[in-house]
């Protein structure tokens, strides 16, 4: 099982350096360790940035802060049962 907080963290790490507002996904390239290939984890929880796009809705650009936008991936996750 996925420790939630220590995802939501190390998404706000990754994410926190773009240049926000962010209005697309291809903001947020610039500003990950690894590109889209950096990877999340936690517990038996693993996906990449890029999958992150490809397995979740588009979310609700533009975003002002990392932590609203953050909080919209914990919540698709978790709406497509990626965190049980």
């Amino acid at each position: 099982m996925a420790d939630e907080d220590d995802l939501r963290e190390q998404m706000i790490d990754a994410f926190g350096g773009a240049d926000y507002p962010i209005s697309s996904p291809m903001d947020l390239v610039p500003a990950l360790p690894n590109g889209p290939g950096t990877r999340f984890e936690s517990g038996d929880f693993s996906m990449t940035a890029m999958e992150l796009q490809t397995k979740l809705p588009g979310g609700d650009f533009p975003y002002d802060d990392v932590e609203s936008f953050v909080d919209d991936i914990m919540e698709n996750l978790e709406d497509a049962g990626h965190l049980d």
